[in-house]
Protein backbone atom coordinates (compact mmCIF):
# COMPACT_ATOMS: atom_id res chain seq x y z
CA UNK A 1 0.00 0.00 0.00
CA UNK A 2 2.87 2.38 0.85
CA UNK A 3 4.49 1.82 -2.55
CA UNK A 4 1.15 2.46 -4.24
CA UNK A 5 0.82 5.79 -2.40
CA UNK A 6 4.39 6.73 -3.37
CA UNK A 7 3.69 5.84 -7.00
CA UNK A 8 0.50 7.89 -6.97
CA UNK A 9 2.34 10.88 -5.49
CA UNK A 10 5.02 10.56 -8.17
CA UNK A 11 2.46 10.42 -10.99
CA UNK A 12 0.67 13.46 -9.56
CA UNK A 13 3.94 15.40 -9.37
CA UNK A 14 4.80 14.53 -12.97
CA UNK A 15 1.33 15.55 -14.16
CA UNK A 16 1.60 18.85 -12.33
CA UNK A 17 4.95 19.50 -13.98
CA UNK A 18 3.61 18.55 -17.41
CA UNK A 19 0.80 21.07 -17.23
CA UNK A 20 2.74 23.94 -15.65
CA UNK A 21 2.29 27.19 -17.56
CA UNK A 22 4.51 30.24 -18.05
CA UNK A 23 2.24 32.09 -15.64
CA UNK A 24 3.63 29.81 -12.93
CA UNK A 25 7.11 31.28 -13.42
CA UNK A 26 6.61 33.90 -10.74
CA UNK A 27 9.51 34.07 -8.33
CA UNK A 28 8.83 32.60 -4.92
CA UNK A 29 9.70 34.67 -1.89
CA UNK A 30 13.40 34.62 -1.12
CA UNK A 31 14.31 33.47 2.36
CA UNK A 32 16.16 36.15 4.28
CA UNK A 33 18.12 33.43 6.05
CA UNK A 34 21.00 32.03 4.08
CA UNK A 35 21.34 28.38 3.27
CA UNK A 36 24.90 27.32 4.07
CA UNK A 37 26.78 24.31 2.72
CA UNK A 38 29.84 23.29 4.71
CA UNK A 39 32.44 22.26 2.12
CA UNK A 40 36.05 21.17 2.54
CA UNK A 41 37.01 24.72 1.52
CA UNK A 42 34.73 26.33 4.09
CA UNK A 43 31.12 27.51 4.14
CA UNK A 44 29.29 28.44 0.93
CA UNK A 45 26.10 30.54 1.31
CA UNK A 46 23.09 31.11 -0.94
CA UNK A 47 19.89 33.11 -0.68
CA UNK A 48 17.14 30.61 -1.36
CA UNK A 49 13.65 30.60 -2.72
CA UNK A 50 11.63 27.98 -0.89
CA UNK A 51 9.46 25.47 -2.74
CA UNK A 52 7.55 23.95 0.17
CA UNK A 53 4.14 23.20 -1.37
CA UNK A 54 3.24 20.78 -4.17
CA UNK A 55 2.35 23.75 -6.38
CA UNK A 56 5.69 25.49 -5.75
CA UNK A 57 7.59 22.24 -6.34
CA UNK A 58 5.69 21.60 -9.58
CA UNK A 59 6.71 24.93 -11.13
CA UNK A 60 10.18 25.25 -9.56
CA UNK A 61 12.47 27.25 -11.83
CA UNK A 62 10.45 26.58 -14.99
CA UNK A 63 10.42 29.44 -17.50
CA UNK A 64 13.10 31.37 -15.62
CA UNK A 65 15.61 33.02 -17.93
CA UNK A 66 18.15 33.81 -15.20
CA UNK A 67 18.98 33.47 -11.52
CA UNK A 68 21.64 35.44 -9.60
CA UNK A 69 24.79 33.40 -8.95
CA UNK A 70 24.31 33.58 -5.16
CA UNK A 71 20.70 32.37 -5.32
CA UNK A 72 19.16 28.90 -5.33
CA UNK A 73 15.84 27.14 -4.93
CA UNK A 74 15.31 24.69 -2.08
CA UNK A 75 12.61 22.05 -2.51
CA UNK A 76 11.30 20.36 0.63
CA UNK A 77 9.30 17.17 0.18
CA UNK A 78 6.68 15.91 2.62
CA UNK A 79 8.56 12.69 3.25
CA UNK A 80 11.97 11.18 2.67
CA UNK A 81 11.78 9.14 -0.53
CA UNK A 82 13.39 8.66 -3.93
CA UNK A 83 12.79 11.87 -5.91
CA UNK A 84 12.55 12.31 -9.68
CA UNK A 85 13.22 15.70 -11.26
CA UNK A 86 13.33 16.97 -14.84
CA UNK A 87 14.12 20.12 -16.81
CA UNK A 88 10.93 20.51 -18.89
CA UNK A 89 10.26 24.22 -19.55
CA UNK A 90 13.46 25.16 -17.70
CA UNK A 91 15.84 27.27 -19.84
CA UNK A 92 18.62 27.43 -17.24
CA UNK A 93 21.18 24.64 -16.91
CA UNK A 94 21.07 23.60 -13.26
CA UNK A 95 23.01 21.63 -10.70
CA UNK A 96 20.58 19.55 -8.65
CA UNK A 97 21.85 18.82 -5.16
CA UNK A 98 19.92 15.94 -3.58
CA UNK A 99 19.96 16.17 0.24
CA UNK A 100 18.93 13.53 2.77
CA UNK A 101 16.74 14.13 5.83
CA UNK A 102 19.81 14.93 7.96
CA UNK A 103 21.00 17.66 5.59
CA UNK A 104 23.80 15.63 4.00
CA UNK A 105 24.39 15.88 0.24
CA UNK A 106 23.56 12.44 -1.19
CA UNK A 107 24.03 13.15 -4.92
CA UNK A 108 24.70 15.99 -7.34
CA UNK A 109 23.39 16.03 -10.90
CA UNK A 110 25.62 18.63 -12.56
CA UNK A 111 24.79 20.86 -15.53
CA UNK A 112 21.42 19.37 -16.32
CA UNK A 113 20.21 19.93 -19.86
CA UNK A 114 17.73 22.82 -20.34
CA UNK A 115 14.25 21.82 -21.56
CA UNK A 116 15.05 18.10 -21.26
CA UNK A 117 12.31 15.69 -20.28
CA UNK A 118 14.88 13.11 -19.18
CA UNK A 119 14.18 12.03 -15.61
CA UNK A 120 16.91 12.91 -13.10
CA UNK A 121 16.66 10.54 -10.12
CA UNK A 122 17.92 11.16 -6.61
CA UNK A 123 19.06 7.50 -6.59
CA UNK A 124 18.76 7.35 -2.77
CA UNK A 125 15.85 8.51 -0.61
CA UNK A 126 16.09 12.28 0.01
CA UNK A 127 13.99 14.99 1.65
CA UNK A 128 15.35 18.07 -0.14
CA UNK A 129 16.66 19.20 -3.51
CA UNK A 130 18.68 22.37 -3.96
CA UNK A 131 18.80 23.80 -7.47
CA UNK A 132 21.81 25.96 -8.32
CA UNK A 133 22.94 27.55 -11.55
CA UNK A 134 24.72 24.96 -13.67
CA UNK A 135 28.40 24.58 -12.80
CA UNK A 136 28.06 26.16 -9.35
CA UNK A 137 28.64 22.95 -7.39
CA UNK A 138 32.03 22.36 -9.05
CA UNK A 139 33.05 26.05 -8.88
CA UNK A 140 32.18 26.33 -5.18
CA UNK A 141 33.57 22.94 -4.12
CA UNK A 142 30.20 21.39 -3.21
CA UNK A 143 30.37 17.60 -3.06
CA UNK A 144 28.62 14.48 -1.80
CA UNK A 145 28.88 14.24 1.98
CA UNK A 146 28.80 18.01 2.58
CA UNK A 147 26.44 19.22 5.31
CA UNK A 148 23.67 21.68 4.37
CA UNK A 149 22.21 24.01 7.00
CA UNK A 150 18.96 25.93 6.72
CA UNK A 151 16.03 26.47 9.08
CA UNK A 152 13.73 24.06 7.16
CA UNK A 153 16.28 21.25 6.88
CA UNK A 154 15.90 18.60 9.54
CA UNK A 155 12.61 20.00 10.79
Amino acid sequence: MRKLKQAAALVLSILMLAFATPAMAAQLSTDSEHLVIQTQNGPVAFEVELALTASDRASGLMNRESMPSDHAMLFKFDQTRPVLMWMKNTPLPLDMVFIDSDGVVARIAEDTEPFSETIIPSVAPVRYVLELNGGTAAKRGISVGNKVRHRVIGK
